[in-house]
């Protein structure tokens, strides 16, 4: 039980450093273990209430205390296991919360370039469609270039004006 404890709370401290590249593969081996001796635990504690029963008078009055014993050992062992679960699910948590915060970081720069982009997508296809009597034909490159850098700057101002970049 102590090993599963110092390893989640090595995956804890990892987790808080930002470190969480690997810590849903190394967590979910032991929950499962976790989850499984939760199982064993409870198995053995039905057993050895149903030997402390003594239903068929085999076990002497005098050997019936080490079966409370006993149980209560394997309840508090299956109680830790329990808190051990519910401890690996708060650092299963805490990932997920910065894994998100990732995502939410990433998608907020994709929606900033293709928003800065999009204007200047929407100016050079519209010029580019080179019309037969469009006046800007001759001498609008200047012109489209000059355009798409103003769009380009106004877009970079309202973005540092709200604090996104």
């Amino acid at each position: 039980m102590e090993q599963y404890e110092h390893e989640l709370m090595e995956l804890e401290d990892e987790t808080a450093k930002g470190d969480i590249d690997n810590i849903q593969n190394r967590l979910q081996p032991i929950r499962k273990q976790l989850l499984t001796l939760r199982s064993y635990y409870d198995q053995l504690m039905d057993m050895i209430r149903e030997l402390e029963e003594n239903e068929d008078r085999y076990f002497a009055r005098k050997q019936l205390k080490y079966f409370g014993t006993a149980a209560d050992r394997a309840e508090r062992l299956k109680d830790r296991t329990s808190y051990l679960l519910e401890y690996a699910q708060q650092v299963r948590d805490a990932w997920q919360s910065l894994a998100d915060a990732r995502q939410n970081d990433n998608m907020r720069f994709l929606t900033v370039i293709s928003t800065i982009f999009f204007p200047l997508t929407l100016i050079t296809g519209w010029y580019g469609m080179n019309f037969e009597n469009m006046p800007e034909l001759a001498n609008g490159y200047p012109i489209v270039i000059l355009v798409s850098l103003v769009v380009l700057v106004i877009c970079l101002l309202i973005f540092k004006k709200r604090n996104i970049l």
